[in-house]
């Protein structure tokens, strides 16, 4: 018995690469998938649920923007009126549009926003006024949802401010929603996935490094990231509020913003005193706060 048996998940991005092979691995577990991507009858969302199909599955495609409101909505729409339900949203639906900051326009900067944080953000609403719903009605089974971050906006990637920001903006989202909605039976987690995909073989530096295929062991392979995207799935994941990072055979958690060194004192700082103090804030050699005055 696969570990999705009876779970309904929504997949978006899941034509090509980290999602597709999140779908097929749903599928695998037992999972009834939509997959999502755009692209209308030429999407390549028809080709994972053709290939799903051909293994046994179920699985039916959904070709809009998950950036439009209403649209996403139909997705979520989608799950229910195939499948009877909806358990699990993965938001993997992503673009590039890497520039540096003093040549960046303003259109590669929305359209990054948009896919990604809006993206996200359209599809998890809707998904989450129907989970209200639900647990309203008395439903207790167990929500998820599985939001992609990066490295980029864990840890900040020169030449990618706006996919930084969004992918930051993620992280923070996917915490927000764990608090908000945990009332309802949803946990919400995010994932920072480091594989070999169209998006990173584009970054300079980055699609050199990692475009052979080895032998043995391919650490760049996306469907590395698809197990972990499955557990956090499952009903036996009791995890929240997380964030981990995956490459190859290695997840690790991730911490959020934590409270550093500290200046304090009982009134109110000078910039002559800052001037002064100030440096300790970087962290040379300070392991405690600086009480003054």
């Amino acid at each position: 018995m696969g570990k999705l048996n009876g779970r309904v998940a929504v997949i978006t991005g899941a034509g090509r690469g980290l999602g597709r092979d999140h779908a097929l691995l749903f599928a695998t577990e037992g999972a009834m998938v939509v997959v999502n991507d755009v692209g209308g009858e030429a999407s390549p969302a028809h080709d994972v649920v053709a290939e799903i199909r051909a293994a046994g599955g179920e699985a039916v495609a959904h070709t809009e923007s998950v950036t439009e409101w209403d649209a996403a909505k139909r997705l979520v729409d989608m799950a229910v009126r195939t499948f009877g339900d909806l358990h699990v949203v993965v938001n993997n639906a992503g673009i590039l549009r890497d520039r540096m900051l003093v040549n960046m326009t303003e259109d590669e900067w929305d359209s990054v926003i948009s896919v990604h944080l809006k993206g996200h953000f359209c599809v998890t609403r809707h998904a989450a006024a129907y989970w209200r719903e639900q647990s309203k009605a008395n439903a207790t089974v167990d929500r998820s949802l599985i939001h992609t971050t990066s490295t980029s906006g864990l840890f900040a990637n020169p030449g990618q401010a706006n996919y930084g920001a969004a992918k930051s903006g993620i992280a923070s989202f996917s915490q927000i929603a764990a608090k908000e909605l945990g009332r309802f039976g949803v946990r919400s987690n995010s994932v920072a996935p480091v594989a070999r995909t169209r998006l990173t073989l584009s970054i300079p530096g980055v699609g050199e490094k990692i475009a052979e295929v080895p032998e043995g062991f391919d650490k760049w392979d996306p469907a590395n990231v698809s197990p972990l995207i499955a557990y956090l799935a499952t009903e036996q994941c009791e995890f929240t509020g997380e964030t981990f990072n995956v490459i190859g055979g290695q997840i690790t958690r991730i911490q959020s913003w934590t409270s550093a060194e500290q200046l304090a004192k009982e009134e109110r700082w000078s910039v002559d005193d800052l001037i002064e103090a100030g440096p300790s804030l970087v962290g040379k050699g300070i392991d405690k706060p600086v009480m003054a005055g």
